[in-house]
């Protein structure tokens, strides 16, 4: 019998009823971005159309999000310089932005799914995940802050903490910290195959946490973040995060890495989240505004190639456009 592949491509129609992959607004997580002020809008040069909001207007765009069917977003902060040290004691202030920011957002929209950076690099005067001592980022202490960090997150009202820092055990730190303070029910969003790369430009102009050029500063993360030409390395961190209490872990970047996106679906049960980062958001962005490529187009084959890799979510800032294409 001759077997015709084709029959299954022959109309629009046909192709949907066969197809494997969809999506919808429940894969997605939206990062919003935070600022002090009132009635700020910023537009994020290296970002078009994406925009820094203060948090009178982050009430009015988590509304519209849910309206739109999106649950979940994710929520970094533009710390003023001032405020900036190399221990993140702003990070731990119960009134701080990050605090107000889960705040606002749990009074605006109760039911949206709040989750929120943990890592020090917003409150570091050196730019860093990590607490800066004798030319390297020190972890153990770093990873003592990061989980008073995330319990004051916690305090505020935030579901699901996504520690983004990379130090060794924080997860660990992290989850007993929670649990001996009561917080049973504070999900962890593990980034725990993070890689040292150069997609992210954008978001460190978004929140001004580029790394500081200093004597005796590392110049990169490259100490605490992955080697990009790692593969069995990314299994190793996962299964480790998963055993110190990850509820959730995380790729990122996105497209580079969708190898680590289906070895990890391969090797963990716990649910998998893809960060597509700034630069690729840009990339695209950029490519389109010269009429290179058809960015709806490509934008949708981008994310549906991330969920049928394995994920089961992404945070993209792409979430807003693909819903209302969808729709």
């Amino acid at each position: 019998m001759l077997r015709r592949n084709r029959r299954l491509r022959t109309s629009e129609a046909i192709r949907s009823i066969v197809r494997e992959t969809y999506i919808t607004p429940n894969d997605f997580i939206v990062p919003l971005f935070v600022v002090e002020g009132k009635g700020v809008k910023e537009e994020i040069n290296s970002m078009p159309g994406y925009y820094r909001y203060s948090l009178e207007l982050i009430a009015k765009e988590v509304k519209e999000l849910w309206s739109m069917g999106l649950k979940s977003v994710l929520l970094f902060v533009k710390v003023q310089d001032n405020l900036k040290d190399n221990s993140g004691t702003e990070a731990l202030n119960s009134d701080g932005l990050m605090q107000r920011a889960i705040r606002t957002v749990k009074d605006a929209c109760p039911e949206m799914v709040v989750m929120t950076d943990v890592a020090l690099d917003p409150y570091s005067s050196f730019g860093h995940d990590g607490i800066v001592g004798n030319g390297e980022i020190v972890n153990d202490d770093t990873a003592a802050v990061l989980a008073e960090m995330g319990l004051s997150h916690a305090r505020a009202g935030a579901d699901i903490l996504a520690p983004s820092d990379m130090m060794d055990g924080r997860i660990f730190e992290m989850r007993s910290l929670l649990e001996d303070e009561g917080f049973y029910n504070t999900g962890i969003m593990s980034y725990s195959a993070k890689y040292a790369s150069s997609f992210y430009g954008p978001f460190r102009d978004a929140l001004d946490s580029a790394p500081v050029d200093l004597k005796d500063v590392p110049k990169d993360k490259k100490t605490y973040q992955m080697d990009f030409a790692n593969r069995d390395e990314a299994i190793k961190e996962t299964l480790m995060d998963v055993e110190e209490g990850a509820d959730i872990v995380m790729v990122k970047p996105g497209l580079c890495y969708l190898d680590i996106v289906r070895d990890l679906r391969e090797a963990v049960n716990v649910p998998i989240a893809v960060y597509q980062v700034s630069g690729e958001y840009a990339m695209l962005k950029a490519a389109a505004e010269k009429g290179w490529l058809d960015h709806d187009s490509v934008m949708m084959e981008q994310v549906i190639a991330i969920k049928r890799a394995g994920a089961t979510m992404m945070a993209s800032y792409f979430a807003k456009d693909v819903v209302k294409l969808i729709s």
